[in-house]
């Protein structure tokens, strides 16, 4: 089955490669067309609020972008005409540099045009998470002067307006039944309800007031937070209160009972277009589900090998059975979960100059994840600058998989790869954008990383390792089980729940997860089997002279891309003979 993906690599490759055509040294006439399409579409999309100049990043915009259906329709036209451009240029007359800026951004572009085209909009909502949690994140921030919070002031009076826009979309899609399924809609709700039921003091809205400026006098900060409990109540709070009417009495209820993407409007492209935007291949639902069963056997072999070096004396269900209910497993408060995934941050960065040359300079918090969200949240989650830890239900936090756990979203994963990017030097603005199936095969690789680092102490925390290799394979079988082959909800549980040590916590939510969210599993996968290839192909290549800073540094130095972007530019790597891609200091 590794033979499939590669194949759909090389295929994908060649198509980009003919494409382009024939390579030039330096900057081209076709060059410099390109820059004007992607300047342009840039400029525009900053003016749509749909992504942030670099020099603002961090500030506060005055208001939400506008969501609605007239507006939605315009910028599909108008992502449609950008396509149109790019496939008008003269490809053949690239430079390198621009053919794969060329390459990532018309992935990107196609990808904006299926979502517009398929009206995702009509569905701003998962079981993972939804506009009305989305736009808790800068309230979450900490705000840093007068017009920080004149602007954050000015946003919360446009939460009416950007509601009202949600809520006629969603009801158009609850018309045409392009709703998540019903059934993991339950208790999401609550999230709405801890806003519009609170005392605006007590929302997370009024969390920028609580710690304010020392530099800020205290006349200033009395009425920049009587301005909020006043913007909270008669702007925030009526908004939330009105979805959170819609969810219980409508939404909810009407919500559509099939699991299937493919049973959507549309349904079997539309599935399609959420494969080739999560994993960026031309693999279909039946390939993906072939591979899945293929690593799965190969991982349940290693599993039985570390079960053996554990000593337990019993049969694959009872070990399960074993680590999920043995107390010496889980930690007793939130702290102790929290200080041992710092133990672990920590012990990477001892290691961290053996395994690679570049090291970002932005650093990462490490946090529970916000009590209104944590319920129906992941595990962990991390990002420039953080890394958040799931503390609700401790039972359902193992301690063996908190090391597999803290790799992948703090450093050398998400907290790590991110801000390497963001770094990076001279690239599009659009190169700073996340693709999910090279990040997220990045994040799932440093899993597999951190047993050559030395990370995993016993043969406890490497089996939760490998149960994360798992649960990660089993996202092939499950997703496109679902969403391709009529699983139920129950199935898809079961699968998980035979082949990982997930608790029975994380496996509900996680599959409730895959129903309302087609596509998104099957990137983390697919993507660290291409970056495992694309090392393995490059150790034999190069031999002595292969060295895993110089590798590591090249992967990451590119961003995020389409995975066959990333084999070419290892095929590139090879031929230069594995050198590092930063220019030695003089």
């Amino acid at each position: 089955m590794k033979h499939t993906l590669v194949a759909a690599l090389a295929a994908a490759g060649m198509l980009m490669a003919t494409q382009a055509g024939a390579a030039h040294a330096g900057p081209s006439a076709a060059d410099a067309r390109f820059e004007r399409i992607y300047q342009a579409e840039w400029d525009w999309r900053v003016k749509e609020r749909l992504a942030s100049e670099e020099n603002t990043r961090g500030r506060v915009r005055a208001e939400l972008p506008h969501v609605d259906a007239k507006t939605q329709q315009a910028r599909l036209a108008y992502f449609q005409g950008v396509l149109r451009q790019l496939d008008a240029l003269p490809q053949a007359g690239l430079s390198p540099a621009a053919r794969l800026d060329y390459q990532v951004y018309r992935a990107q572009v196609a990808a904006f045009v299926e979502e517009l085209r398929f009206r995702e909009y009509e569905q701003p909502l998962n079981a993972d998470s939804a506009f009305w949690t989305d736009v808790t994140y800068g309230a979450r921030q900490g705000l840093a002067s007068r017009e920080d919070y004149d602007n954050y002031l000015h946003q919360l009076a446009s939460y009416p307006r950007y509601f009202g826009e949600q809520l006629d979309n969603m009801r158009a899609g609850l018309a045409r039944g392009f709703t998540p399924p019903k059934v993991t809609l339950s208790g999401r709700d609550a999230s709405l309800a801890s806003v519009a039921e609170a005392a605006p003091e007590d929302t997370v809205f009024y969390t920028p007031f609580k710690t304010m400026p020392p530099s800020m006098p205290a006349a200033e900060q009395a009425e920049l937070r009587t301005r909020a409990v006043e913007a909270i109540r008669s702007q925030v709070q009526p908004a939330y209160a009105r979805v959170l009417a819609f969810m219980r009495e409508e939404y909810m209820p009407g919500a559509r009972e099939v699991l299937a993407a493919e049973r959507l409007p549309d349904g079997k492209a539309y599935y399609q277009s959420k494969i080739v935007e999560y994993t960026t291949t031309n693999l279909t639902a039946d390939d993906i589900h072939r591979i899945g069963l293929a690593e799965m056997a190969k991982i349940r072999a290693e599993m039985a090998t570390t079960i053996a070096q554990t000593g337990f004396k019993g049969d694959f269900p009872a070990f399960l059975q074993f680590l999920r209910t043995d107390p010496r497993f889980y930690a007793k408060t939130p702290e102790e979960l929290l200080m041992r995934a710092a133990w672990v941050a920590k012990k990477f960065d001892a290691k961290a100059g053996q395994y690679f040359g570049y090291l970002p300079r932005q650093r990462f918090a490490i946090l529970p994840v916000p009590d209104d969200q944590a319920p129906y949240y992941t595990a962990g989650r991390g990002g420039p600058g953080v890394y958040l830890v799931n503390t609700y239900n401790l039972p359902a936090r193992a301690l063996y998989s908190l090391p597999a756990l803290t790799l992948h979203e703090s450093a050398p994963g998400h907290a790590f790869q991110m801000p390497v990017a963001l770094e990076q030097k001279g690239l599009p603005r659009f190169r700073r954008a996340y693709i999910s199936a090279f990040g997220e095969g990045w994040a799932l690789y440093t899993e597999r990383l951190g047993t050559e680092m030395g990370i995993y102490e016993t043969p406890y925390e490497v089996f939760g390792m490998l149960s994360y290799q798992a649960w990660r394979a089993s996202r092939l079988v499950v997703d496109t089980g679902i969403h391709a082959k009529g699983w139920t909800r129950e199935q898809a549980q079961a699968y998980l729940r035979e082949n990982t040590a997930l608790s029975e916590h994380e496996i509900t939510t996680e599959v409730d997860r895959y129903i309302s969210w087609p596509g998104q599993a099957l990137s983390y996968y697919l993507g660290q089997m291409a970056i495992m290839e694309a090392r393995a192909r490059a150790e034999k290549a190069l031999g002595a002279k292969f060295d895993i800073r110089n590798f590591h540094d090249t992967v990451l130095q590119l961003g995020s891309v389409p995975l066959p972007v990333l084999q070419e530019r290892i095929d590139r790597f090879i031929a230069e003979g594995g050198k590092s891609p930063y220019p030695k200091e003089a």
